[in-house]
């Protein structure tokens, strides 16, 4: 007798589904948190919420593409990373050590022609990023130093680094910021302000979704990614079967590292007069790509509609601040991306439900041939 295939026994299935609760979950404690804020607006902001990308037609949709590729890209880096089995947190200073580097090479290297000085900026601000993640990879591959705690070291040292350079270099005399990129230096359109009118869209979320594929080929479709997750998944039989521990470590989190420094590049090359902050606090960006790479599963491709829902919510979000005070509207916002985190226990909810249910099918299946 052929087995059937349960519907929960398939990979995909069960990370759509488990992406699909957290969602709910999180929307329904946002509902939650409206209800005890103010009752009586509370359906009417939780409606704002989930429509407010489509508020303004495509004004709205573009805007939910310009604030998807910073998240986009710290969740590819933490899902590259994680797929190596490191937790790379330290996503947030190689994020903002590549925006200044992009933010620098575009304000002051004017020897470059603008056709080409952003293509230049991305580069080597992905560079920069790549090289704040070569630290904490070359001190666990070579010393064994925890990756999370030489991570965070390093973001508060980029930090502080890029505070010091904004201001020698690129500052703003008229505020505690940075200079911004001229419209004429900034990533192109390339007809995004066509398709998105008054919106904030441009080329950067086609070049962060070309790098989302670019991550999915490297892991799915070359020997070195395979080396990769080998690595990730048992270190000692990886070891054994010939494959460089030590290449491997240090090579996953410098590509992590480029895609966040590429991510913070990109964000303040949009030609939007972002600027970077003289504040020691660290970017949010940096942060908010965990919950993308969790709701996304580590795929590069699921990154891409992980940082859309969440950009999606945060343009609904800033609807909601005309019925809402702002402290009320933060606070659903991150619930609903904290609840975004729990795909994986969801996952392997499933996947214990699934493997009771085999079990069982098994144990009937042995009694009905033993009689």
């Amino acid at each position: 007798m052929k087995n059937k295939t349960g519907f929960l026994q398939k990979e995909g299935t069960r990370s759509f589904l488990s992406s699909l609760i957290a969602i709910a979950i999180g929307l329904l404690f946002g509902f939650i948190i409206m209800l005890i804020s103010e009752p009586g607006s509370a359906l009417q902001g939780i409606g704002i919420l989930l429509s407010g990308g489509f508020d303004s037609g495509m004004t709205s949709l573009g805007n939910v593409l310009y604030l998807a590729v910073p998240v986009m890209m710290t969740g590819l880096s933490v899902a590259f990373a994680y797929k190596m089995g490191e937790f790379n947190i330290g996503v947030p200073g190689q994020y903002v050590v590549g925006s200044f580097v992009g933010l620098y090479i575009a304000i002051k290297w004017t020897f470059l022609p603008n056709s080409i000085a952003w293509i230049v900026a991305i580069l080597l601000g992905g560079l920069a990023g790549a090289i704040w993640a070569f630290v904490p990879g070359i001190l666990k591959a070579k010393c064994n130093v925890n990756v999370v705690i030489s991570g965070i070291m390093m973001n508060y040292v980029g930090l502080l680094l890029v505070i010091q350079g904004v201001k020698s270099s690129i500052y703003e005399s008229t505020g505690a910021q940075s200079q911004v990129v001229s419209a004429a230096r900034a990533i192109p359109k390339f007809g995004m302000d066509v398709i998105f009118p008054e919106s904030s869209a441009n080329f950067g979320f086609v070049i962060a979704c070309l790098l989302c594929v670019l991550a999915w080929i490297i892991m799915n479709k070359t020997t070195f990614g395979y080396e990769l997750k080998a690595t990730g998944f048992n270190k000692d039989a990886a070891k054994y079967a010939g494959m460089n521990e030590t290449k491997n470590v240090i090579m996953a989190l410098v590509l992590a590292g480029f895609f966040a420094g590429c991510g913070g590049a990109i964000a303040y090359l949009g030609g939007t007069g972002k600027a970077l902050q003289i504040s020691e606090v660290l970017p949010p960006e940096g942060f908010n790509g965990i919950p993308v790479a969790l709701l996304g599963f580590s795929n590069p491709i699921g990154c891409i509609f992980a940082s859309l829902f969440i950009a999606y919510v945060n343009v609904g979000g800033s609807f909601v601040q005309n019925i809402f005070p702002i402290e009320i509207v933060d606070i659903i916002t991150g619930v609903i991306v904290y609840f975004a985190s729990f795909t994986l226990f969801i996952k392997l909810m499933f996947a214990r439900h699934e493997a009771n249910k085999e079990k069982k099918r098994l144990e009937a299946a042995e009694k009905g041939g033993a009689q």
